[in-house]
């Protein structure tokens, strides 16, 4: 597990949409423009919309509240490929972290037209205007199942429980929502691969098996993905 990453046990999460003139922005506009234009030589289908960022984030007693704001995803791209300069602004999102019924844990391999090609870590995207409830409530719990669903065909139960570990780190902050299905493995897997055989164009290139320390490979899964799991791990086999 890598020392940069922090994990939190939550018992509730908030956020909300706040308006912030986000200057770090503002004063690197050409260098955004410049990394948009490597970014997307490589991978021309990425589309430069509108995401949310954190400026905020508070825990008190296990109850997390995030505050968030909307810029441009190329804003976010450059942000994040330069190391995350801004200390008041991180990458916030929220992902099911699945189970299966024999104790292991799936990834998805992010497909070669993404800004993370070849990297493995939950199935989840950087929350959007989708997310944005009546109020400027931010519904990540929403976004974490819609971004699931999507990737891997697979819906949550109604009674799916709703606890949280927060993971935060290298410009991070990953909320995980940890669901253990019904089936094994193998089947939960085959249902993932059928659903991304069905699609035109798949976001993700295939899946991932983790079934123990052993299996935490740095060079392709996610630092975020990789601290948590570890956790997990070691407190299921000692």
């Amino acid at each position: 597990m890598s020392d940069a990453f922090t994990l939190t046990p939550l018992r509730a999460l908030t956020a909300r949409l706040v308006t912030h003139d986000w200057a770090w922005a503002e004063a690197n506009a050409a260098a955004i423009a410049r990394n948009w234009e490597r970014r997307r030589a490589a991978a021309p289908a990425m589309f430069d919309g509108r995401v949310l960022l954190a400026r905020a984030c508070r825990v008190t007693e296990g109850v997390c509240a995030v505050e968030l704001f909307e810029t441009a995803y190329a804003s976010f791209l450059a942000f994040r490929d330069a190391g995350s300069p801004d200390p008041e602004v991180t990458n916030a999102f929220a992902a099911v972290a699945p189970w299966t019924a024999d104790g292991a844990a799936l990834l998805g391999l992010m497909g070669g037209q993404t800004a993370n090609a070849g990297q493995a870590y939950f199935p989840c995207g950087t929350p959007d205007r989708d997310d944005v409830r009546p109020g400027g409530r931010v519904d990540l719990a929403g976004s974490a199942a819609r971004e699931f669903r999507e990737e891997t065909g697979i819906g949550l139960a109604p009674d799916a429980p709703e606890d949280w570990v927060l993971v935060s780190g290298q410009g991070q902050r990953a909320f995980l929502r940890p669901v253990r299905f019904a089936e094994d493995a193998a089947t939960l897997l085959a249902r993932m691969e059928a659903h991304c055989r069905g699609e035109d164009a798949p976001e993700l290139a295939g899946f991932l098996t983790v079934r123990g320390a052993g299996d935490l490979d740095a060079a392709r899964i996610a630092g975020f993905a990789r601290a948590y799991l570890a956790r997990e791990f070691a407190a299921a086999y000692g």
